[in-house]
């Protein structure tokens, strides 16, 4: 019956939004778990001791009340057995113990501590998100003592009661005030800290997310220039085993050099990852290791010239190594996909401003050539992580053109 309540949406709020049956509507409560042992059991059994004996003694001082029997402790004990579903079935707890309460107060018996039972129950259904249903329950019983105080006293016990007087309720409607405002105070702090503990988990997901993806980076620009050099040096090997094995050798030589470059730069990232929170032991490539790669694109038979204009200034570690992997990764696309063996570079430094240009005179060779296609989208990311930007695209005399813009941010010395 209740599940159909609540697929239906028929029935009170309390019960079609789920709160009867536990704080996320499941059976097993909040943390999808079942079993008694995850029952607050400490707690409501200390509640359960202090409101017994704290009756008893308020019992001595309240002779006129109903005498303490078998009908009161039960009353007494319903209250703290009730908590024990505080966390799973807040609303349900909430309106059992005020209406134990409710039955408690109506029969005439002493006035105690099983008022406690009341505040702590109010408190977990606020706590839990379930305000409404608090406010309602703790509302009904405080207008039920207003009624059994006022208007049904003499026809319900002790007998021979008389009305109950209009300035102790000022008492009462500010313990009410102070449980259901200090339950709001605790529930708005707790939202709080969830909402912060999520804006936590949500900046360290960020974070991996742009720390995933700059190795991905990282190890494309890194991995992408050498194995295209491998590529055509062994393509040449491959040709000319026979015919010329002196310049198979020559190529050889060039696939042990870039091969060997290559697992040094995969070894420096594999580092970064390993020494968590230190700084890298080996220098970031930067604009200085220009004419390493000229050496490296000869190999792939490529010719390079490389123009600086400008006053160079030494640049900031991120800048320098964007710069040398915007570069590095325009050279490698040249190897790749166009039928030129020239290409040029050009640096320039001007105010406030690093641009890079990479030419080639094409034509496209219109070849696979084995590459990921994500070479222009990290340039992008690269420049657009420092505040620049990259234009890629064919020039009108056929050839192709890579143009990026850097913030020139100098390098602060310490």
């Amino acid at each position: 019956m209740e599940q159909r309540i609540r697929r239906h949406g028929f029935g009170p709020p309390w019960l079609r939004g789920g709160p009867w049956a536990g704080t996320d509507g499941t059976e097993d409560g909040p943390d999808g778990r079942g079993g008694l042992a995850r029952l607050p059991w400490f707690t409501s059994v200390l509640i359960a001791v202090f409101v017994m004996i704290g009756t008893g003694f308020a019992a001595k001082g309240q002779p006129d009340r109903e005498q303490l029997d078998a009908f009161a402790r039960v009353l007494l004990l319903a209250g703290p057995a009730l908590l024990l579903l505080r966390h799973r079935y807040p609303v349900l707890c909430v309106f059992g113990v005020c209406l134990s309460a409710m039955l408690y107060l109506g029969a005439g018996y002493p006035y105690g501590p099983i008022f406690l039972t009341v505040a702590v129950a109010c408190f977990a259904a606020i706590v839990s998100g379930h305000r409404r249903a608090a406010w309602w329950a703790i509302g009904l019983l405080w207008a039920s003592h207003l009624l059994v105080g006022h208007v049904l006293y003499r026809s319900l016990p002790p007998g021979g009661d008389v009305g109950a007087a209009w300035g102790p309720e000022v008492g009462v409607a500010a313990w009410v005030v102070a449980v259901l405002v200090g339950s709001e105070l605790v529930r708005v702090r707790r939202e709080q800290w969830l909402h912060a503990r999520q804006e936590r988990a949500a900046a360290e997901a960020r974070r991996a997310d742009e720390e995933r993806l700059r190795i991905a980076r990282e190890l494309h620009d890194v991995l992408a220039h050498s194995i295209s050099v491998i590529n055509v040096q062994a393509g040449v090997g491959l040709a000319l085993i026979d015919s010329d094995p002196e310049q198979a050798r020559t190529a050889l030589t060039t696939i042990k050099a870039a091969s060997k470059e290559a697992l040094g730069e995969v070894r420096q990232v594999l580092d970064t990852l390993r020494t968590s929170g230190d700084a890298p032991r080996a220098p970031a490539p930067g604009l200085d290791r220009l004419p390493e790669l000229v050496e490296q694109a000869a190999g792939a038979g490529l010719t390079v010239a490389i123009e600086t204009r400008g006053e160079r200034v030494a640049l900031a570690p991120g800048a320098d190594l964007a710069a040398f992997r915007i570069v590095q990764e325009a050279l490698t696309n040249v190897v790749r996909h166009s039928g030129s063996r020239t290409a040029d570079v050009q640096v320039g430094y001007g105010p406030g401003l690093l641009t890079l240009r990479i030419d080639d005179a094409g034509p496209a060779t219109g070849d696979e050539a084995g590459g990921s296609g994500n070479g222009l989208a990290g340039m992008r990311e690269r420049a657009a992580a420092l505040g620049g930007t990259i234009e890629a695209g064919p020039r009108p005399d056929g050839g192709f053109r890579v143009r990026a813009t850097l913030p020139l941010k100098p390098k602060e010395t310490p």
